[in-house]
């Protein structure tokens, strides 16, 4: 107990430190999450809207669950290197998957009855996308995108394995900043992912058309 009360007085102390810290780690977070959008996301909703790759996304959704971030990373010191592309790589794994699956389901599950509609009234199919099939989908996508930034902001801990920075040089480094250091900045983190995921969920509710929310409600 002395130990957890002492990560509280830690906080008060080195709270230059945990700043600095953090924004190492919200820098290296929001990179990997951005790229993973840029990536993930057309791919995932034109494979929905096709109604194809399933066994695809499904694939690249179980075997970035099933790697371990930690394994990545040290397989990637002897084909990548000591750098940030190895950190990225990794942190990539994990974001990519829940994105890209979450995206390919959102689509593929819009009721087919309103796409045949909107077809009907004449809309192409890029129309059809962007104006029907991606407001229906996007409770679902930003689900996916959650459970991405939370998954990165846990994960990247281990980038200080490869000499990433972040919050993971505090919580890897007991011999430098004691046992409270290290409960410290693993509530940090906890926090850091905590508020990005209340943040989403209050985005995604504002983008949420109206109409659905309510029918969700």
């Amino acid at each position: 107990m002395d130990t957890f009360v002492g990560s509280f007085t830690f906080m008060h102390d080195q709270l230059p430190l945990l700043l600095d810290k953090t924004g190492q780690h919200l820098w290296m977070c929001g990179l990997v999450i951005g790229i993973s959008l840029v990536v993930a996301v057309p791919a995932g909703l034109w494979l929905g809207h096709l109604h194809r790759g399933e066994f695809l996304t499904t694939s690249i959704s179980n075997v970035g669950r099933a790697l371990p971030s930690l394994a990545i990373i040290a397989i990637g010191l002897g084909v990548i290197g000591l750098n940030f592309a190895n950190i990225a790589v990794a942190l990539l794994v994990c974001a990519i998957p829940p994105i890209l699956s979450q995206a390919y389901l959102a689509v593929d599950q819009v009721d087919p009855n309103l796409v045949r509609a909107a077809r009907g009234m004449g809309l192409t199919a890029r129309q059809v996308l962007f104006t029907v099939e991606l407001p229906l989908a996007l409770p679902l996508l930003f689900s996916g995108i959650r459970i991405a930034v939370v998954y990165v902001i846990s994960s990247a801990t281990l980038a200080t394995v490869a000499g990433g920075g972040g919050l993971g040089d505090i919580v890897l480094g007991q011999a430098n900043y004691g046992l409270e250091g290290v409960i410290a900045a693993a509530l940090w983190v906890a926090a850091l992912a905590l508020i990005a995921d209340g943040l989403l969920a209050l985005a995604g509710r504002l983008l949420v058309p109206r109409g659905l929310r309510v029918a969700r409600d």
